[in-house]
């Protein structure tokens, strides 16, 4: 009877054993189990992502630049003569009529008095030989008379032009003495440095402020056909602050809409440094505004949202191979050990677009959905990912 209950006492014991190294094997399979699943997903691609959003394209249209005049003219040194007097300065407004500089005109006054005395000589000769004239008619002396006559008609011929020399030299010394605005305008350049000639540039730049600034910028088709703009449109505009004149709104007006250069930019969704050429649209606008000088920073800013609406995804989650466009999206699978991520690769249809987004159809996502934004590593269909 001893014996048995020994015998029953050592089989307890050995299957009291044999559970614990059975619940001990299977605590070290699940531990190792979860550990390599944990250093698994420690390897996988890290993805940054967005939840995808629905709506309209914003569109904005922002530039920047410089009023110019409509109308501004060079006035040059006429004859390069020395400046005697500035009497304008840069930025100041000017009636048409308004001398601006005056030169030194010494040499040509000297030249026109000795074009006179030139012409009095002419004259004193000229009353020496009718009275030889008159004396040869007396004497009868014919030969004499009709050689005198011819004298006398030659004389009167440089007499004429020596008037009309002396004429021309008057007009250009008053047309050249002074330098006149030719309109009511405004200076917007001066060079003229009294007691200097001309340095090459134009002494005087004026513009004509009644016929208004040109502000020209440059601006993307696609945005331009995008707003709908066209000829004779009022647009709104700023002029940026300055030091402390404060910013203050104007009024302009869409002269002209004309085809620009295009520029080179990189694909967004282009891993591989692909670019692509973007046509631009140059626009005029006039603006009119008695207290603008010319030379003053505008700003231009439009925005308007699409009628159309759609799921909306940032440009740098978009990726392109050839012709199609595509986007990964974030898939969560259930698992035994936990739910798994897995990068699913999606086509798209681009609706509309804008610098920072594209608009695709509503039934390429559903509400909730993640969109893989950036990854740490290049992503295929269905590759397992773990989250940021």
């Amino acid at each position: 009877m001893a014996m048995e209950l020994s015998k029953d006492q050592v089989d307890l014991k050995r299957k009291k054993w044999i559970s614990i190294m059975l619940l001990l094997f299977f605590g070290l399979l699940l531990f190792f189990t979860l550990f390599s699943n944990t250093l698994q997903s420690v390897t996988l691609p890290k993805v940054r992502t967005e939840e995808a959003m629905s709506g309209g394209i914003d569109y904005k249209l922002e530039a920047s630049g410089i009023l110019r005049p409509v109308k501004q003219e060079e006035l040059p040194n006429p004859a390069d003569w020395k400046v005697r007097q500035v009497l304008v300065k840069k930025g100041e407004a000017v009636k048409k009529g308004n001398i601006l500089v005056r030169y030194d005109s010494t040499s040509a006054e000297r030249d026109l008095e000795d074009e006179i005395a030139q012409l009095q000589k002419l004259t004193i000769e000229q009353e020496g030989v009718q009275d030889q004239f008159k004396l040869s008619i007396v004497e009868g002396d014919e030969s004499t008379t009709v050689k005198v006559r011819r004298q006398l008609k030659l004389l009167n011929i440089d007499i004429a032009v020596q008037q009309r020399k002396i004429n021309g030299l008057r007009e250009q010394l008053t047309r050249q003495r002074n330098l006149v605005a030719p309109f009511d305008g405004l200076v917007m350049e001066l060079n003229a440095v009294e007691g200097l000639a001309s340095n090459g540039k134009p002494d005087i730049v004026i513009s004509n402020r009644n016929l208004g600034f040109w502000l020209e910028i440059l601006a993307d088709k696609e945005l331009v056909d995008s707003f709908g703009l066209v000829l004779k449109e009022p647009i709104h505009l700023k002029t940026i602050t300055e030091g402390e004149q404060p910013a203050r709104s104007l009024e302009g007006t869409i002269d002209d809409i004309a085809d620009a250069e295009s520029r080179i930019t990189d694909l967004p969704e282009s891993r591989g440094g692909a670019t692509a050429t973007i046509r631009q649209k140059q626009l005029r606008i006039h603006v009119e505004d008695a207290t603008l000088k010319g030379g003053e920073q505008v700003s231009v800013k439009l925005e308007r949202t699409s009628s159309k609406k759609g799921w909306l995804i940032p440009n740098e989650a978009v990726h392109r191979e050839g012709e199609m466009r595509f986007i990964f999206k974030v898939e969560l699978q259930p698992g035994a050990l936990g739910n798994v991520f897995l990068a699913r690769k999606i086509p798209i249809e681009v609706r509309e677009s804008s610098e920072w987004m594209t608009m695709i159809p509503v039934d390429r996502l559903y509400e909730g959905d993640l969109i893989i934004m950036e990854s740490s590593e290049p992503l295929q269909d269905g590759n397992r990912i773990r989250l940021q």
